[in-house]
């Protein structure tokens, strides 16, 4: 199971950092993502992270250098701190797990599981 949160409302060039909590003794082995769905939008990658010592990331071209994905294996938690925010930022924020510790990806129908989402209001 996993529960996002840390969603909010925020002003163009502010900061969030969303959390990603997961249930279960196997974290570190999951590789995870996030992702973001916006209003009338498809489903976009947003950033992912490698199991164990999470060594590899992804990043859309869209966040990278501001939004950076990190994960607390003694915590089960993954994070996403969320800088210099645009309004095209906003959505929903969804956090996933890949269980199956293959090549991580950056494409969504290849992870297993998944959080409820977070909302993520930036504003002009």
């Amino acid at each position: 199971q996993l529960q996002a949160s840390g969603g909010g409302l925020v002003q163009a060039g502010g900061s969030l950092r969303l959390s990603c909590a997961a249930s279960g003794r196997t974290f570190s082995s999951y590789h995870m993502g996030w992702f973001r769905l916006a209003p009338g939008k498809e489903r976009e990658f947003v950033a992912a992270i490698s199991w164990w010592s999470g060594s590899t990331t992804y990043y859309a071209d869209s966040v990278k250098g501001r939004f950076t994905i990190s994960r607390d294996n003694a915590k089960n938690t993954v994070y996403l701190q969320m800088n210099s925010l645009k309004p095209e930022d906003t959505a929903v924020y969804y956090c996933a797990a890949d269980i199956t510790m293959g090549t991580m990806s950056r494409v969504g129908d290849e992870y297993d599981y998944w959080g409820q989402g977070t909302q993520v209001t930036v504003s002009s």
